[in-house]
């Protein structure tokens, strides 16, 4: 019967039901026929577990951290930052593709999600794009990528659900994802620059010709704009690493900074759109918070059903290296998250491969650094690819001018970045494990 409930899950994610929906078509076949005689389970041994799940204080910092991310938009605060990053590499060849990249990775870090960071700094690049002449495949690719960083730069909501349903330190699993992200920013700008010059793409880039003057003149002018959205992302991981905050108190530090910055400094805030971004915000979460509910309670049938037990079983039968196993389960991953957006991701294959994961040798906080590497790759892969047919629309570029870029992308950044964060745990567990055992 498991494999019933699966396969009806898997359907109704390709027709395209709603993810809950979805989740609660697979649950009903388990409630009415699942069981080790067939009689199902009782609906009071599932809401309760369900409820008490979702009693939580991290998952707080989920809805804050959707929130900030709005109130940075509409605040102009992206901006500021975007700007004073174009100070340092603007001028480079194909600087404003590095400028792009970096500042995904700052506002990732500060609101959390991939959609939030692609959509902040999306609409701030995309005219700088097409205004240097930037090739419309290649700019909306990158952004589609880069906006991933927010998956790997902590802190991110991906990894809070995560430590959530593994019972893991929170920072340890943020922690886990740094290096993975700081090799994948490095990777991003130098493949963005290689293939402006593979198939000599002329930009119009005035800026390579900056002075030393010049850059003196903008950083100081530029930087004393950005002093007041610079204290943003110091206040969210200064507040988290140095044991000041939780993730949840740092995330609502980051709006209660936010709004009087965004509102009586920059000016991009007033009372009504305020109000509009804490009500989209209110929505995302509730969507999200019925998804986990809805979700809660499928892995628990899962679990009764043995479903990681069953996996284990039919993977051994194809081998029993744990390297060839590890193979399958990222393809797994890949798979379900060109189906379906991260979080999603994360609270349904967490419980199931989690178990699998630590069975043949694998650390928890290394599975981390897997699973964050993971949901980005499948947000980007065809034929689904989420965030990059939002980039494209945010763009207005067509699919297929996005698919070259993109490819080489997947390729020379994402593919490697897995390979070594699933090859070499060290790379993952040594930030963790030295900044905790210093603060211990």
């Amino acid at each position: 019967m498991i494999f019933l409930a699966l396969i009806i899950l898997m359907f109704c994610l390709v027709i395209g039901v709603p993810v809950p929906v979805s989740f609660m078509a697979s649950s009903l076949v388990l409630i009415f026929f699942g069981g080790p005689d067939g009689a199902g389970y009782a609906a009071s041994q599932l809401l309760p577990y369900g409820y008490q799940q979702m009693n939580s204080v991290p998952l707080i910092a989920i809805a804050l951290f959707i929130a900030a991310g709005g109130i940075m938009e509409k605040g102009k605060i992206g901006g500021h930052l975007i700007d004073f990053v174009d100070v340092f590499v603007g001028h480079k060849h194909g600087g404003l593709g590095i400028v792009a990249t970096i500042s995904c990775a700052i506002v990732g870090s500060i609101c959390g999600a991939a959609v939030a960071t692609l959509s902040c700094v999306g609409s701030i690049m995309f005219p700088r794009f097409e205004k240097e002449n930037y090739p419309r495949g290649l700019s909306a690719a990158l952004i589609a990528n880069a906006s991933l960083l927010g998956l790997l730069i902590p802190p991110n909501a991906t990894l809070i659900i995560f430590a959530w349903i593994s019972g893991q330190s929170v920072l340890a699993c943020f922690l886990a994802t740094v290096i993975p992200g700081f090799i994948t920013i490095i990777l991003l700008c130098t493949v963005n620059g290689w293939i402006l010059k593979r198939y000599d793409m002329k930009v119009t880039n005035e800026k390579r010709n900056r002075t030393t003057a010049d850059k003196i003149a903008l950083f100081k002018s530029r930087g004393k704009t950005a002093i007041p959205s610079l204290f943003l992302p110091i206040i969210v991981l200064g507040g988290i690493y140095g044991g000041i905050m939780t993730t949840t108190e740092a995330s609502s530090m980051a709006i209660l900074y936010a709004i009087p910055v965004g509102m009586f400094i920059y000016k991009g805030l007033n009372l009504k759109n305020t109000y509009q971004t804490l009500v989209e915000a209110a929505i995302t979460t509730g969507v999200i918070m019925v998804m986990l509910y809805c979700v809660s309670m499928l892995s628990r049938l899962y679990l009764l059903e043995d479903l990681p037990g069953v996996l284990l079983t039919l993977f051994q039968g194809i081998s029993d290296n744990p390297l060839v196993i590890m193979l399958m389960i990222n393809i797994f991953l890949v798979v379900m998250g060109m189906l379906m957006d991260d979080i999603s991701v994360v609270v349904l294959t967490t419980p199931i491969l989690l178990p699998i994961v630590m069975q043949i040798g694998y650390d928890p906080i290394h599975y981390a650094a897997i699973v964050g590497v993971n949901t980005g790759l499948g947000c980007i892969t065809p034929p689904a690819a989420p965030v990059l047919y939002l980039s494209g629309r945010l763009s207005g570029t067509p699919i297929d001018e996005m698919m070259g870029p993109c490819l080489w992308f997947i390729g020379l950044c994402w593919i490697p970045v897995l390979a070594i964060t699933v090859l070499m745990p060290k790379i993952s567990l040594l930030l963790p494990h030295f900044i905790l055992g210093a603060a211990w």
